[in-house]
């Protein structure tokens, strides 16, 4: 559970001496992309189906965190847009700051929900989740955010990643099936949504090579060839 905490500080050191361009960031989130997606197809999605949760469980818990990701989305997009009327939009608002640390108190929950489940699901996680972590530095730097002070907003997300893990373990612990299912099913979909609706879409906001596309299954092998050579 350490992991993800110790490369999210990584990141952010990372970001405080290096400030790569968009068409280098696309690329590393076309790659981040694939390791997350791997997660989910490789390690996630089987270990609900070992769980043997109802079927209605899993749909509605899916449904339950497509909707919370929307929201948050929504959130996001208010707060960008308040940033922008009162002029703070080169920085980072308290409100998207408060955004990135949701985002990050999920993650580390549904890490804790992978090791409660048993097996290797939360390591792989953890992996996969980390690969996100390790650019969120990069993503927050701005003019108004950079050097020690994106060291120790990364730092601090390093720590709520951290907790979170170690609290959505702790709840979760000796679980019904249908809770772990469910927990799992709601994950997939946090996942899901951190594919789709912010590495790629970021990712295409640069004109795309068309490299990227390789780039994007060269992650989804990375993660996949690790996991197959630990069997």
């Amino acid at each position: 559970m350490a992991i993800p905490a110790l490369v999210a500080l990584s990141g952010g050191i990372l970001a405080a001496v290096w400030t790569p361009s968009h068409p280098t960031r696309s690329m590393i989130q076309h790659f981040a992309a694939g390791v997350v997606l791997a997660a989910l197809a490789v390690e996630l999605l089987p270990e609900i189906e070992r769980e043997h949760a109802p079927g209605l469980v899993l749909a509605g818990s899916f449904a339950l965190g497509s909707l919370f990701m929307y929201g948050l989305k929504l959130w996001t997009l208010k707060m960008e847009h308040t940033a922008k009327l009162a002029g703070t939009a080169t920085g980072l608002s308290t409100g998207l700051l408060l955004a990135t640390f949701i985002d990050v108190a999920t993650d580390g929950f549904i890490i804790g929900a992978g090791f409660a489940a048993g097996g290797e699901t939360g390591t792989i996680l953890a992996l996969g989740l980390s690969v996100e972590l390790l650019f969120l530095g990069l993503a927050m730097t701005s003019a108004a955010t950079k050097g020690w002070r994106i060291i120790g907003i990364s730092g601090a997300l390093g720590v709520t990643v951290l907790v979170f893990s170690m609290l959505g373990n702790l709840l979760l612990s000796g679980a019904s099936h249908a809770v772990i299912g469910g927990t799992l099913a709601f994950s997939a979909a946090a996942l899901l949504y951190l594919v789709t609706e912010e590495l790629l879409m970021e990712a295409h906001e640069v004109e795309e090579k068309p490299i990227s596309t390789l780039v994007l299954f060269g992650g989804f092998l990375a993660f996949w060839s690790i996991q197959l050579i630990g069997r």
